[in-house]
């Protein structure tokens, strides 16, 4: 059956690939572009010019309001760290930690102390000071300098684009084997691992299974074959009332891939049951979230917050409900620890409408949303860096922070009794046993 993308959501696709062309992440990260920025500057003082702007792009972006003592305090707990530990830095001990009572004053003897420094000492100091004060924002670990082969290894994860693997070697074939090949190539090694219970085997059946579903549906195989582009959705019955959808990560082709998913089931009007899962989602782009909500909630509804500097960011869902999702009457949300960033605002939305049933452990608790801001101001020719910064955090079903919380399921299968107390929720015992078993699997 080919799949026809509905008129009434061409706009929306369309809408959705100009934003991820313009922002991308994981996690949940946004990209900044300024195609019509004059190239980057090498005026005199470049230390100077460097850090300064990278002062500025914190104190205007970062999803707190830092106070100059506090962020200037981290130039100096940096500095101090790197005195101590990078001899190789040409560092004299001729920089006053003391002094840095404003920007202006840190500027100055950042620059004087690194006058007589060479161009690669001086750069490796820059960009060791600059990342340390990053890395100890709040959260600690998610902001960083970024140079271009990290932007570009961001937009591959969020592309769902690994460079490095290949589904075709997995089984053994050439690139762009034809999926009867890719069927037989995959029945001849599933064959040779169906006696060995060893969880290297176990590992390689859940390999080469993912490397078949990819390659034997066309769509999916065209986008790996254009473009290296993996599925995020797979959808399967696993009983003749009950659709399982697992949803692995957020990239630029899962709102398609969401809908296709239901459509292809629309006709199938004895399935009213939906396991919908979660687990191991690492999240990515937040930009389509508010789609994926609406296609359960319905279009306008109040789906979640950003915080930033103090203020509450609200967004509404932008979709109408999904027509081939309306008919699932029981809806079961599996998540687990490895849920995190998009999945978790999604889990938090979904039970805070009781839209689905939420079952599994709590969440990540990785509630942050990043952007990368390009820097106009460069220290060297020989690389360009970004700036990549925590810009808000996100907010659970109570309104507490997502981050370092995580958000907690409706029914926590650590309970010895959580199965009995799904079946008070669905009196149904096949989508129940169906759970039972999802959940003593791990997700592929």
């Amino acid at each position: 059956m080919k799949f026809k993308i509905p008129k009434s959501y061409l706009k929306i696709l369309i809408m959705l690939l100009v934003m991820f062309a313009l922002g991308v992440g994981v996690g949940q990260k946004f990209i900044e572009t300024n195609q019509n920025k004059p190239q980057a500057s090498f005026e005199k003082n470049t230390s100077e010019a460097f850090i300064s702007e990278i002062y500025d792009k914190i104190k205007e972006n970062y999803w707190n309001n830092i106070p100059d003592a506090e962020l200037l305090d981290l130039f100096r707990l940096s500095i101090d760290k790197l005195s101590l530990q990078s001899a190789d830095l040409g560092l004299t001990g001729n920089i006053d930690l003391a002094k840095f009572e404003s920007k202006e004053k840190l500027l100055k003897t950042i620059n004087k102390s690194t006058a007589n420094m060479d161009e690669d000492q001086k750069n490796k100091f820059l960009v060791s000071t600059v990342g340390a004060v990053l890395n100890s924002l709040t959260p600690k670990g998610r902001s960083g300098l970024f140079t271009e082969k990290q932007e570009a290894q961001l937009k591959n994860t969020v592309s769902n684009i690994n460079p490095d693997k290949d589904l075709y070697k997995d089984l053994g074939l050439a690139k762009g084997a034809s999926e009867s090949a890719v069927k037989k190539a995959y029945q001849t090694q599933a064959a040779k691992l169906a006696d060995d219970e060893s969880p290297e085997a176990k590992e390689k059946l859940n390999q080469i299974s993912y490397a078949k579903d990819t390659l034997t549906q066309e769509d999916t195989k065209q986008r790996y074959d254009q473009n290296q582009v993996e599925p995020t959705i797979f959808a399967k019955i696993v009983s003749p009332h009950i659709l399982y959808v697992q949803f692995k990560k957020f990239s630029p082709t899962s709102l398609e891939e969401f809908q296709k998913a239901f459509d292809v089931y629309k006709d199938q009007q004895e399935l009213n049951a939906l396991i919908f899962d979660l687990r191991g989602n690492i999240g990515g782009a937040i930009d389509a979230t508010a789609y994926f909500l609406g296609f359960f909630l319905g279009k306008g509804q109040y789906a979640f917050d950003f915080y930033h500097k103090g203020e509450y960011l609200p967004f509404k869902t932008a979709t109408d409900k999904l027509a081939s999702l309306l008919k699932y009457k029981q809806i079961v949300v599996l998540v687990d620890q490895n849920s995190k960033s998009s999945a978790e605002t999604i889990t938090a939305s979904l039970k805070k409408y009781h839209a689905g049933v939420v079952v599994g452990t709590t969440t990540k608790g990785w509630g942050t949303v990043e952007r990368v801001f390009p820097l106009d101001n460069q220290i060297s020719q020989k690389e360009k860096y970004s700036l990549f910064l925590v810009h808000s955090i996100t907010l659970r079903d109570d309104n507490q922070p997502i981050e370092g919380r995580g958000v907690d399921p409706d029914i926590d299968i650590k309970d010895p009794a959580w199965s009995e107390e799904l079946l008070l929720y669905f009196n149904n015992p096949a989508l129940i046993d169906a759970v039972k078993a999802l959940v003593q699997q791990k997700p592929i």
